[in-house]
């Protein structure tokens, strides 16, 4: 799978206040979150980046003080989703 690799100083990542440990997964979310408030991300493909599950997700958003873009798009899709359950 090929993907993107960001490089981050070595300085610049000691300068992050954010554990060791936790640091990839909430740099992934953090990334996500302003990609998808500035439109630049789907909320899909924003949920997928911070490796979270749509309702945690939109949780996220919430916490956040980011509002949902939800367009006529994503309402057509989940009605489509909608028809498939029984």
């Amino acid at each position: 799978m090929a993907g993107l690799v960001l490089e981050i100083p070595e300085d610049v990542a000691e300068a992050i206040r954010i554990p060791r440990a936790e640091r990839e997964d909430r740099l992934r979310r953090e990334i996500a979150i302003r990609l998808y408030d500035k439109g630049f991300l789907s909320f899909g493909k924003a949920s997928e980046l911070a490796g979270m599950g749509a309702w945690d997700f939109h949780r996220l958003l919430g916490d956040e003080g980011i509002v949902r873009n939800y367009d006529l798009e994503e309402l057509q899709e989940d009605l489509r989703t909608l028809e498939l359950v029984p």
